[in-house]
């Protein structure tokens, strides 16, 4: 697996032209930051058991494993809400990173009610913070 720069910030715009290149009327011109955002690449689902679920999703320009775990769980929170659940439970996932794109290879559970153990899920509240995000889901 690569590695990420640490000095790598989303979001962050670079500054195109240097200080002492400015004029007095001339501003610093910034780079698109929409060149740095991620690019969500897509999503696959299969179903392994009735209340099991796999997650294939890929992705550019992740700052790191959490990113791809974070993109899975809105798969996993919008597939929940699409076969009338409400809940999920995060059980693993594999991420790998090769000539910048990072996959994910995630399993959850899904359930009526809330499950047991750590790694919840809430469907709803999750597809909410995904939208808000911009972050895709199934």
């Amino acid at each position: 697996m690569g590695t990420v720069s640490p000095f790598r910030a989303a979001g962050a715009l670079v500054l195109a032209a240097g200080v002492s290149g400015c004029g007095a009327d001339e501003a610093p011109v910034a780079r698109d930051s929409a060149a740095n955002a991620p690019a969500y690449m897509g999503i696959e689902t299969q179903l392994l058991d009735s209340d099991l679920v796999r997650f294939l999703v890929k992705m550019q320009r992740a700052n790191n494993a959490d990113d791809l775990t974070f993109y899975a769980n809105c798969a996993a929170a919008r597939y929940t809400l699409i076969r009338g659940y409400g809940f999920a439970r995060h059980v693993r996932t594999n991420v790998t990173e090769e000539a910048g794109i990072w996959r994910a290879d995630a399993v959850y559970t899904i359930s009526p009610v809330l499950p047991r153990g750590v790694n919840q899920i809430d469907a709803e509240v999750t597809v909410a913070e995904c939208a808000r995000k911009g972050i895709p889901t199934v």
